[in-house]
């Protein structure tokens, strides 16, 4: 018969107090409160990862790209994000009202002020004003997402965007509407960028670096879909297209919405007859102009080849 031990339980906290838990008493050296005020206010007392000045130095470069990468990685894997859809395209295209209002202020102003630089404001908000039905596109787009799947709370197929307004709003405001998660992907710059108030907040990131920005971009996508846009359209796009191309990543669904925009901004015949990409490239993406035809494209990409969008 074993005998019963009784094991004393440890208090977390001391019942004295260590010496090392109050400073050297002002009557053992008068000087002793400055010092130690002097010592523990100092810049290098502060703990590594709470001192922000240290981390931003050149030589701590390789720690912020591991932290901007893990945060959001770590983050996507404990909401259950497995695979996502990706929706690029112009900041500045904006839901119809909103550009007639813009429009109607121009008008107004150049009726005051009949200059050529308010006449050329007003020219290009009649442009953007027709391009206003692609906030449509992508708002319907986002719903398609929204609703694939089991529902709303599986997060296996996701909408993903980069965070900001124009397009990237309707794409996020679509799956707002259904009551579905979406995703954006923000980046700290010079100036404060908002992201647009139709992600789900705990879905929201902000990076420091365009280089994780992008990693992420493309760290779970089944698809990527284009709207017009401008530089960080193209940057963005011609990556991704650039990765496929060269198979440093499989080939996925790569679809540009508005053929009669991309055509005209980029001849990729061109391109061709200068042999600088091959024929067979022009089969890496494909134009459509609805969201349900984005949406059928995906789905039967991903039948053909067996890759199991909702896997």
């Amino acid at each position: 018969m074993s005998r019963k031990i009784k094991i004393k339980k440890i208090p977390r906290e001391h019942k004295k107090p260590l010496p090392w838990q109050s400073p050297k008493p002002k009557e053992e050296d008068p000087l002793t409160v400055t010092r130690t005020e002097q010592i523990m206010g100092n810049a290098n007392y502060i703990e590594a990862d709470r001192d922000c000045d240290f981390l931003r130095r050149d030589e701590m470069r390789s720690v912020r790209l591991q932290v901007d990468y893990l945060k959001a990685e770590q983050l996507l894997e404990e909401y259950g994000i497995k695979h996502t859809i990706v929706v690029f395209g112009s900041t500045r295209i904006v839901e119809e009202a909103e550009a007639k209002r813009r429009l109607e202020v121009l008008k107004n102003k150049y009726n005051e002020i009949n200059s050529k630089k308010v006449k050329k404001e007003l020219r290009i908000a009649k442009k953007v004003l027709k391009k206003s039905h692609y906030y449509d596109v992508a708002r319907r787009f986002g719903t398609i997402v929204g609703r694939s799947g089991r529902g709303p709370e599986d997060a296996k197929v996701t909408l993903m965007t980069g965070g900001g307004p124009g397009i990237m709003e309707a794409a996020n405001r679509g799956a707002f509407d259904v009551g579905a998660k979406s995703i954006g992907l923000n980046i700290t710059l010079p100036h404060e960028q908002y992201p647009n108030p139709y992600i789900t907040p705990e879905l929201c990131f902000q990076f420091h670096y365009f280089a994780m920005r992008k990693l992420h971009f493309m760290r779970r996508a089944r698809a990527l879909v284009i709207f017009p846009g401008g530089y960080g359209t193209f940057d963005e796009s011609f990556e991704i297209l650039t990765l496929v191309q060269t198979r440093k990543i499989a080939p996925l669904p790569i679809i540009f919405i508005g053929k009669s925009y991309w055509k005209k901004v980029i001849d990729f015949d061109f391109l061709v007859e200068e042999g600088v990409i091959d024929p067979e490239d022009l089969e890496l993406f494909k134009f459509v102009e609805t969201a349900e035809e984005a949406w059928d494209n995906i789905v039967a990409w991903h039948e053909s080849c067996g890759s199991g969008l909702f896997d």
